[in-house]
């Protein structure tokens, strides 16, 4: 395993680039967790950096020695240097530089047939900009059997540090179009015979009381703004999740994951 000793190395200087979403073709996976995650999937690992005390179990060789069937540029750096790249305040001595999985319309479409067959719902997250709320959502998200999520234009980076630790590994496996156009979506919904829903305060009709046998897009907007007039407009169906009068409203993440397992339970 090779040493780095200074932090001002070429490659610690890209892992910052990653980490501070400076580089758009690779990410910044941190933690034992997320890093066996990457392990087990399908991105390819660029680049792995350890502090000496990470090998010290049987548990963290065996994955080091997982990595190392994925990638050559494996560094050993001292643990000063370390918490210098690290993203958290804790960090558990591992991280990896992998490539970003590809995202897109044509990503989606191609996992579209298969994934209806097991769970007929695509989620549509519009201007979602808390990267720890997007990682819940998804995680949830894959929980449930939903293969594919949209993110308009503005939303958080599904693959930055916070987002990826929030998902624990489902950003690996989920399939993304990215950047996307509200309305450019809602047109794709219709020509897939997607039925478009929403969340909305105003609906008269529950979570409880929609179809979810019908392959649907499930829309949900910004945490602070929900989604504008002009785009509810826009959308076919709404619903609402019934709350007690004095609760004003849910935080976005836990929403997502009532209307997910209800659409499931329903759809099974």
């Amino acid at each position: 395993m090779l040493k780095i000793t200074s932090r001002d190395n070429p490659k610690l200087k890209f892992a910052r680039k990653v980490r501070d979403g400076r580089e758009k073709g690779a990410v910044f996976v941190e933690g034992f967790r997320l890093a066996e995650e990457a392990v087990k999937s399908d991105l390819q690992i660029l680049e792995c950096f350890l502090t000496e005390d990470f090998q010290q179990n049987e548990r963290s060789r065996e994955l080091i020695a997982e990595i190392n069937q994925k990638t050559q540029n494996t560094f050993q750096i001292p643990a000063q240097i370390f918490n210098s790249l690290s993203d958290t305040q804790n960090s558990q001595g591992i991280i990896l530089i992998c490539e970003k999985p590809e995202t897109g319309k044509e990503i989606v479409e191609k996992a579209f047939n298969g994934s209806f067959e097991k769970f007929p719902l695509i989620v549509l997250l519009h201007q979602i900009n808390n990267p720890s709320n997007l990682g819940a959502i998804l995680r949830t998200a894959e929980a449930v059997g939903v293969s594919s999520v949209i993110l308009t234009k503005n939303s958080a980076d599904v693959f930055s540090p916070k987002a990826l630790r929030g998902a624990m590994g489902a950003s690996f496996r989920l399939k993304f179009w990215t950047n996307a156009g509200f309305r450019e979506i809602l047109d794709w919904s219709t020509d897939k015979n997607l039925t478009s829903i929403c969340a909305d305060i105003n609906s008269e009709k529950s979570l409880w009381e929609v179809d979810w046998k019908k392959p649907r897009l499930l829309i949900f907007g910004s945490e602070a703004y929900g989604l504008s007039a002009e785009e509810r407009s826009l959308v076919e169906e709404s619903l609402i999740i019934p709350m007690e009068t004095e609760v004003e409203s849910l935080n976005l993440a836990v929403s997502c994951g009532i209307v997910l397992y209800e659409a499931r339970r329903n759809w099974l």
